[in-house]
């Protein structure tokens, strides 16, 4: 069963009024196939208007929508064969972040994503995708692996942050995230991240710190939870609408400011109502953004990716200044 925004109240009614419909079809044997598609257009409408003009705090409780596809889902969808590879070779494993080899497009490739979980248990056992030191060693080891072997990368970001809990931080937890962004940046093969739901912070730019950078349409991507801004800003968490209208953690925000190289545009509704759709979509367009890199030579890859984040922010100072204060 689908669960409902609070925005989404008025879909919730017309979905509704269509089962009822369809049920009474059934069981009365009545011909209301007209009534049903009269209500169906309406929906198609309702969502078509309330999807095209969402709020940015909107498009956070989209990201983070609990039907929303999952890590495994994708991996599930668009990689043949996969083989799961775990532990960091120093601690221990983290659930947090899954990684592994397969097929994409019979392409080999290494995968490496942040898995959240969907019900309480797998939730608890992925630390609802918050990873530990542990968990980005590992995601570093596997892109060194797919370096030697020669095979392109392909992340999976969807994560609130890295987890910043005492056992976390007592391993080490910012050097991990710092190296993990060295290591993105150290590599040959090519590498392409998708943020398909939330990407917080320093715990998601360790996985993407890529060659092509790209968002699901309603997924957000920010430096620090609107929450979190509300709360350092204002001092309260109430004003986590405002934060999130201020930050720009959009997709078209962050395309608009040259953060993130594309948009994959999601199904009429989000990734959550159609998995299928969202899903291929995404795989289309990650296999769009992998051709053209497989042609550039090895450095050539490595120098364009170190350059198109030492770059970001740079502001060329012009000659007005020097001239005024002569």
């Amino acid at each position: 069963m689908l669960t409902y925004l609070d925005f989404e109240k008025p879909l919730a009614e017309l979905e509704g009024k269509i089962e009822e419909l369809r049920h009474l079809g059934d069981s009365a044997e009545i011909d209301i196939a007209s009534e049903v598609e009269k209500l169906q257009a309406k929906l198609d409408k309702t969502l078509k208007t309330t999807y095209a003009n969402l709020t940015p705090w909107q498009k956070v409780l989209v990201a983070r929508h609990p039907d929303r596809p999952r890590c495994m889902d994708y991996i599930n969808r668009l990689i043949e064969d996969f083989t799961p590879l775990a532990g960091d070779r120093q601690f221990g494993e983290d659930a947090a972040i899954i990684g592994g080899m397969g097929r994409f497009h019979g392409r080999s490739v290494m995968v490496i994503g942040q898995e959240r979980g969907r019900d309480t248990a797998s939730r608890v056992k992925h630390n609802f995708g918050m990873p530990r030191p542990e968990g980005y060693r590992k995601a570093q080891r596997l892109m060194k692996m797919a370096d030697r072997f020669n095979l392109p990368i392909l992340t999976l970001v969807d994560t609130p942050g890295a987890f910043p809990g005492i056992d976390a931080e007592a391993r080490g937890q910012a050097e991990a995230i710092a190296s993990s962004v060295d290591v993105c940046l150290s590599i040959r093969v090519p590498l392409i991240t998708i943020v398909i739901g939330e990407g917080g912070s320093g715990g998601a730019i360790a996985l993407a710190t890529a060659d092509s950078v790209l968002m699901m349409e309603h997924a957000v991507y920010s430096v620090i939870s609107p929450e979190g801004c509300a709360s350092i800003l204002w001092g309260t968490a109430e004003q986590s609408k405002e934060a999130a209208e201020v930050m720009k953690i959009t997709a078209q925000d962050l395309k608009k400011m040259g953060i993130i190289d594309g948009i994959v545009n999601e199904p009429l509704g989000g990734a959550h109502r159609d998995h299928a759709a969202a899903i291929e979509a995404a795989g289309n367009e990650l296999w769009d953004q992998l051709v053209p890199l497989l042609r550039l030579p090895g450095e050539d890859r490595r120098l364009r990716r170190r350059h198109k984040f030492m770059d970001m922010g740079r502001q060329e100072v012009g000659r007005v200044g020097s001239k005024s204060a002569a």
